[in-house]
């Protein structure tokens, strides 16, 4: 490892949020990456949320924040008293709620380095409000794809030197190619039908309603498949009305949440990723390092890492007859999505590991804390 690499950081992660997805698995992955690298990690985060369950079983301490409006001058100044004992090099918010709260509390503590990791491409509510956040109370945004870098320098005026792009790194050894294949239909034989399958929080910006309706438009040309819904989340009853409605039951399986990510995907024919918004979803690089073929939408980050016709098939958003048809040709165009996977895996490789993705931090904690 670098020698630069070998300093011992003290940073503080904050999130908001209750569930467990794409962006809380990536704070993970930074705590667990940088505590392996010598460095020590915390977590701010409410105590009814996945991530503040989870962390202490990694070894990572877990403080509770109120996320209450009421309560924010109480709890800004707690957290800032507890920053101030403690002493981090950076802190790191990820959300809007604990942006403003630990942002805050961080400028009162005078911490070196506040950091604001923006993970999605949704709209900004108000330019004014965000802009605040953005540019007083975080001295660097770091965002998951170019598009949203792009983005936040022409809504927020930030030069090049204030906001960069940092995609999550992949485990590139969890997630290879070879390796155990999930069981994910019950009382089926896999590999009678492929699985045409799409992981992911269900929420109404993930587009499951897109993949049915590409489901019923395949189903009536009597193209043969079984569609896997792979998570749970908030949309998730509206989702099944959605199936019943199409009368899909008896080829669409919902499995829940599942922790086995990589035989998931390695059991999947086609990982589909219909998107209305998105940054850089992660299943869609676990999946190119799995060899998985992706069909995803023509959105946000997405294009970065699924190159249309080159690491996988892009389709516009929102468009059931163009997923459909995409996601037959990827069954039936072997040789071509054979190659695509192939490209995918070596995208992920070159440019997308844990390890590159946990240099990046450092060198750029190394720029606003020299010495």
């Amino acid at each position: 490892m670098p020698e630069r690499f070998n300093r011992r950081w003290k940073v503080v992660h904050s999130e908001a949020s209750l569930g467990w997805g794409g962006q809380e698995r990536r704070i993970m992955a930074e705590m667990e990456g940088l505590r392996r690298r010598g460095g020590q990690s915390w977590l701010l985060a409410p105590r009814g949320s996945e991530l503040f369950r989870r962390a202490p079983e990694a070894g990572i301490e877990a403080r509770e924040i109120s996320l209450s409006r009421w309560k924010f001058p109480f709890t800004a100044i707690s957290a800032a008293a507890w920053l101030r004992r403690l002493h981090p090099h950076v802190v790191n918010t990820h959300s809007s709620r604990d942006g403003w709260l630990i942002g805050f509390a961080a400028r009162i503590a005078r911490v070196p380095f506040l950091l604001r990791t923006r993970h999605f491409d949704v709209p900004i509510s108000s330019r004014i409000v965000s802009g605040f956040v953005y540019r007083s109370l975080a001295d660097h945004v770091l965002t998951t794809s170019p598009k949203v870098t792009a983005h936040f320098q022409e809504l927020f005026r930030l030069g090049p030197d204030r906001v960069s792009t940092l995609p999550t790194g992949i485990d590139l050894v969890k997630f290879a190619p070879s390796g155990d294949r999930a069981m994910l239909v019950p009382g089926e034989r896999q590999g009678l039908v492929p699985l045409v399958g799409m992981v992911s929080v269900i929420r109404l910006a993930k587009g499951h309603e897109t993949l049915l309706a590409a489901a019923h438009r395949l189903r009536r040309e009597g193209f043969k498949a079984r569609y896997v819904i792979v998570g749970d989340g908030p949309y998730g009853e509206s989702v099944r009305a959605k199936v019943r409605e199409l009368d899909l039951e008896d080829c669409v399986t919902f499995t829940g949440h599942r922790e086995d990510v990589p035989s998931v995907l390695r059991a999947l024919a086609v990982l589909v990723i219909p998107s209305i918004h998105e940054g850089i979803p992660q299943t869609a690089m676990q999946a190119l390092a799995t060899k998985t073929p992706v069909v995803a939408s023509n959105v946000g980050g997405i294009p970065s890492v699924i190159r249309d016709r080159v690491t996988g098939r892009l389709v516009p958003p929102g468009d059931p007859g163009a997923l459909a048809r995409a996601i037959k040709e990827t069954l039936q165009d072997v040789d071509s999505t054979r190659l695509m996977s192939e490209a995918g895996r070596a995208l992920v490789e070159r440019e997308h590991g844990l390890d590159q993705m946990l240099d990046q931090l450092e060198t750029l904690y190394g720029r606003y804390l020299p010495g």
